[in-house]
């Protein structure tokens, strides 16, 4: 299957495609399947080639990591687990009453909750389908139990299973995420709901796939979070806009349906196959693959600790975070950096190397006002 002559791109059939892929991950290795967790992670690091390429081809990371030898403790705890379905199982419970009481339903009675089991993955998906259009053409509320959608994802389907989603008498659907960390006087931790946001953006994402194939339906473009209030194990919930993320994250996913641009610019005879591959062989093709380290990829990738160790080899300025990079230009080495700030190297007119030189003598005329006083 190739693109239409009108679209203006040349794309090599999906089977060609899946094959490279197949190639890059070993043809004995099943892929590791995507799910909402992993494509809202990179949607946070957007620019990662490294994670595109690794995550289409469906390679995985933990255990590419600890063949580097550079395992990385990720992944939810168990308390985090058991907490978090006891906190949604309490939401749900009765109806989903709780739940219906965040919405604005006070008589659980009027909302319908239609059965979505079914055979298999697609059956399920397909299942899914038709209660939301059902639920559309009734105009009535309808609260749907863990729905599973698809999405495509270069080439293959991904299945998601958002907590909820819920359908308006209007005709609006909205995703509902419920997590167990706490909101405290009505606001979270910011890096935590962003988290969600991006997650949630996924499953609209799915969403509006189904929505486009059904009449008067429209996905909202906000997504309810629901968490517990202050430290009680009181529901309480806040409207998030997922516009931003709902953009970054199709923008990440419409690159990794041209993930064969990515692969073509590796050298000839590079994978990724754990198995069969030495460390050494596998170092040298994770290092073939432009990154984009951040550290707050510590807390969404399997390989971030094997990334952040070669940037700190490369004194690379990356380490210190987006920010701080993105303030020093074409400083690209804390080396560098600190030359600068000396007046060893740089040009005076760089602005980031002016703010340095500026900061350097504000710090040593603080030290020897401190010093001076500390003499009387």
């Amino acid at each position: 299957m190739s693109a239409s002559p009108d679209s203006g791109l040349s794309r090599p059939p999906q089977t060609t495609r899946r094959q490279r892929l197949a190639e890059l991950r070993g043809p004995a290795t099943p892929p590791r399947p995507l799910d909402a967790r992993a494509l809202a992670a990179l949607a946070a690091n957007p620019g990662c080639r490294r994670r595109a390429l690794l995550d289409g081809a469906g390679v995985d990371k933990s255990a590419l990591a600890a063949k580097l030898g550079s395992p990385a403790p990720f992944g939810q705890s168990q308390f985090a687990i058991v907490r978090g379905n006891s906190f949604e199982a309490k939401v749900k419970a009765d109806g989903g009453r709780e739940l219906l009481r965040l919405i604005g339903v006070e008589d659980p009675g009027t909302v319908s909750v239609p059965e979505l089991s079914a055979a298999g993955p697609e059956g399920r998906v397909a299942r899914t389908a038709l209660a939301l259009r059902e639920a559309t053409a009734a105009g009535t509320w309808t609260l749907l139990d863990h729905p599973l959608l698809a999405l495509e994802v270069a080439g293959s389907p991904v299945y998601l299973e958002p907590d909820a989603v819920v359908v308006r008498p209007d005709g609006g659907w909205t995703v509902v995420e419920i997590k167990s960390f706490p909101m405290v006087d009505g606001a979270a931790d910011a890096s935590k709901v962003g988290a969600a946001a991006r997650q949630a953006a996924v499953y609209v994402l799915a969403l509006e796939r189904v929505a486009a194939a059904t009449e008067g339906a429209r996905v909202a473009q906000s997504v309810l979070l629901v968490c517990p209030k202050d430290f009680s194990n009181l529901p309480t919930a806040s409207v998030v806009d997922v516009r931003k993320q709902r953009s970054v994250t199709r923008r990440q996913l419409d690159r990794l349906t041209r993930i064969d641009e990515i692969a073509a610019a590796l050298p000839e005879g590079v994978g990724f196959d754990v198995a069969e591959r030495s460390a050494e062989e596998l170092t040298a093709a994770v290092e073939s693959v432009p990154h984009q380290y951040a550290p707050e990829c510590l807390a969404a990738c399997e390989l971030a600790f094997h990334c952040r160790s070669r940037a700190r080899q490369a004194d690379a300025v990356e380490t210190l975070g987006r920010s701080v990079r993105g303030e020093l230009g074409g400083l690209t080495t804390v080396g560098a950096v600190l030359s600068a700030a000396r007046g060893e190297e740089g040009d005076p007119a760089d602005p980031a190397v002016a703010a340095l030189r500026r900061a350097r003598a504000l710090r040593e005329e603080a030290l020897s006002g401190a010093g001076a006083r500390a003499c009387r």
